[in-house]
């Protein structure tokens, strides 16, 4: 039966105490609300990472909106076209015949050549049962200059299988092949901001004079393929994992992945993993460590006893972060996430032990649109997190910010006095989509 939404309903479903919270999914899977704070990158960011390529989807009119705009967000609408479908093109059976044709004609028609062709296709395709390979064989039959990357924009696979954004990943990566080894560079991948300078990684591959390459820092083509000749892969982003360890198995390099984590005892744990993969003699991390300890006491200081709220877009590990500031005296209120990842499991038990009073919330629960938001004064941490608290005092950051280990708390605190002291305009900074990309930011 339908029921009318109002303002006036319990939070529950939508609201609940760590202690009650269920692992792994603390909130029931129904009708879902996307919060209008999009700091996140999508599809289309993710694929501009490769440079000098063009993006060509494949698709309907109205599946087309959100992408084109995106592109033109980007100042990148050279580097993007379309190819539509029509009903008659879905009813005679030629879907192939049609992408094909389609994608051909828009390569045929550019003003430039490019040196790799991201080519998406859509939810049609499935249903339809379309031959992908055989698109495929034909274009690189076609155009045996380009390299071509078998990308996908199939919303209805979000939540069975591997979700859109993982398949992109892999996808832009294919085009790397394996080059004579480079013992002395490394592959940093997966994400998609750069290293921050307060990052334990970056610093270690520093002290070892390694060559780092990394997608947001390649400027051409030939620097994007350069990357086939590192002797080890790097991860350090969850939704990047998959495309990481794929690419690692077809060059037949070695992987490591070394998950965000704010944990003392995991970083160093890391750290230690990291410096034997590179064969480095171990690092103390003792003046890393403390450098974090004074950041954070300088944050508690200026936040005092404001509530704190975090959210899953500005780290992946959002209760390891709020584990870690609550150990510290930080107020940490509320974490605004919709699912439990395993690797924050002990985390979520910490939690309910030491901080039972603290909340989680869902972000896509219905009742969260209506929720009362800017009762009291919040710092938040993340764009989502400012958008459900109402707040002018936030953390503005995704993907920590490109930040990791000992680091990654430095960095956050360092940004936390700014939240404090700086007031932003909520309303329109968190609606922004791609943060840290070359978009309307």
């Amino acid at each position: 039966m339908l029921k009318q939404i109002g303002r006036d309903f319990e939070p529950e479903g939508a609201i609940v105490s760590v202690s009650d919270a269920k692992y792994p999914l603390p909130f029931a899977r129904e009708l879902e609300f996307n919060a209008p704070a999009h700091g996140n990158w999508n599809i289309v960011h993710i694929g501009m990472l490769i440079p000098e390529a063009h993006e060509i989807y494949v698709g309907s009119d109205n599946c087309m909106r959100g992408v084109v705009m995106t592109a033109a967000e980007m100042n990148a609408l050279d580097r993007y076209s379309t190819v539509m479908l029509e009903e008659e093109d879905l009813l005679d059976g030629n879907l192939e015949d049609v992408t094909i044709e389609g994608v051909a004609d828009v390569i045929r028609k550019l003003p430039y050549r490019p040196r790799c062709v991201q080519v998406y296709l859509v939810c049609l395709h499935h249903f339809l049962g379309s031959d992908t390979d055989r698109i495929f064989g034909e274009l690189e039959a076609l155009f045996p200059d380009i390299d071509f990357a078998r990308c996908w924009m199939d919303p209805i696979m979000q939540k069975t299988g591997l979700t859109p954004e993982q398949k992109d990943r892999k996808a832009i990566l294919d085009p790397v092949q394996p080059l004579p080894v480079n013992h002395r560079s490394v592959n940093v991948i997966g994400g998609d901001l750069p290293m921050h300078r307060e990052n334990d990684i970056a610093k270690v591959l520093s002290a070892g004079d390694f060559t780092v390459r990394q997608l947001p820092t390649n400027r051409t083509y030939d620097e994007f393929l350069a990357m086939g000749e590192s002797f080890l892969n790097l991860c350090y982003y969850p939704s990047g994992d998959y495309a990481v360890r794929m690419m690692n198995k077809r060059l037949g390099r070695d992987y490591l992945y070394l998950p965000s984590d704010y944990d003392d005892e995991a970083i160093c744990r890391n750290l230690k993993e990291l410096t034997a993969q590179l064969n480095m003699k171990d690092i103390d991390p003792t003046p890393w460590m403390e450098e974090r300890d004074r950041a954070l006491q300088r944050a508690l200081s200026a936040v005092g006893k404001m509530p704190v709220t975090i959210d899953y877009m500005s780290t992946p590990r959002p209760l390891s972060l709020a584990r870690a500031l609550r150990k510290k005296g930080f107020q940490v209120q509320r974490v605004y996430l919709d699912a439990i990842t395993p690797e924050e499991e002990a985390d979520l038990r910490w939690l309910q032990k030491n901080a039972p009073d603290m909340e989680l919330a869902s972000t896509m629960n219905v009742k969260m649109r209506v929720m009362p938001r800017g009762t009291e004064p919040v710092l938040a941490i993340g764009p989502k997190a400012a958008w459900f608290g109402g707040t002018s005092h936030f953390v503005n950051m995704i993907e920590n910010g490109g930040s990791w280990g000992f680091g990654s708390l430095t960095f956050i605190a360092e940004e936390m006095i700014r939240g404090v002291r700086e007031e932003k305009d909520t309303r329109d900074v968190v609606p922004r989509k791609g943060l840290g990309c070359a978009c309307c930011l």
